[in-house]
């Protein structure tokens, strides 16, 4: 398995360690971070997910060397339901998933990044949706990012395949921030760590909710907020929350 599991307290650290394909989402690499994933949703102790690449960068996309050597229609088919089946058990996913991104996340690369609910990456990280160039459309990659950023700037990356840089991807929305290689570590972990200190029941009513919303009309995503709010305030955790406020201490999670 080229996926390296990092458990620190509460906070796990996912790292995609094929440094020789630059973190290229290979079958076997989209199979096993299914599988890593999967199991740490159902792991109680760990309430946030920091998701990396090792080596020069996050990644780079699909191994165009297996790509090419598929040839038939079932297999690229097989190889793109993978992928998105990836990015669909992140969005889903109990527990907030960070992106923590150094060198190029390309392609289904930029798909990952975008994917994950927040990103941060170093000042010189590069964002791309470059499949143009090749012959081959971005068009998986661009469901996960179009769904993060405006469609202006979502055309010229699908329509040139030029890179962007860090603080252009923060200034559009497909990260949260940039900084130095020295202090990405050190503010992910920070943010990491303040999610951390939240209800998990919260966090996980929370995150389902906002993207089952954000798929709805006005109307419909009231309803539905409203109905969520109701289920939530039912907890045991709302309720020791706002007692916790009222009392001005801090709240003794109970998770439930």
């Amino acid at each position: 398995m080229n996926i390296k599991v990092i458990k620190k307290q509460d906070i796990c650290s996912v790292v995609i360690n094929e440094p020789k394909t630059y973190n290229a989402l290979s079958f076997q690499n989209l199979n096993d971070l299914i599988k890593v994933l999967k199991k740490l949703d159902e792991d109680k102790k760990i309430k946030v997910i920091i998701l990396e690449g090792a080596g020069k960068g996050f990644c780079a996309g699909h191994n165009l060397k297996e790509v090419r050597a598929l040839k038939k229609r079932q297999k690229y088919q097989k190889l793109f339901n993978l992928c998105s089946k990836l990015m669909l058990q992140i969005v889903e996913s109990r527990k907030p998933i960070i992106a923590k991104v150094h060198g190029a996340a390309f392609a289904a690369g930029c798909q990952l990044v975008a994917s994950c609910d927040l990103a941060y990456s170093t000042n010189s990280a590069l964002f791309a949706t470059p499949g143009v160039n090749i012959g081959l459309f971005c068009s998986t990659p661009m469901v996960a990012v179009s769904r993060k950023i405006n469609r202006k700037p979502m055309m010229k990356m699908l329509l040139t395949g030029e890179p962007i840089k860090a603080n252009y991807a923060k200034e559009i929305g497909l990260i949260n921030d940039c900084f130095s290689q020295s202090k990405l570590n050190i503010e992910v972990f920070k943010i990491a760590k303040k999610i951390a200190s939240k209800s998990n029941l919260t966090i996980k009513i929370g995150k389902r909710t906002f993207y089952n919303q954000l798929e709805m009309p006005l109307k419909k995503a009231y309803s539905y907020t409203s109905k969520m709010m109701t289920q939530n305030m039912m907890a045991m955790d709302a309720k020791e929350g706002i007692s916790a406020f009222l009392e001005k201490r801090k709240p003794k999670w109970k998770n439930r």
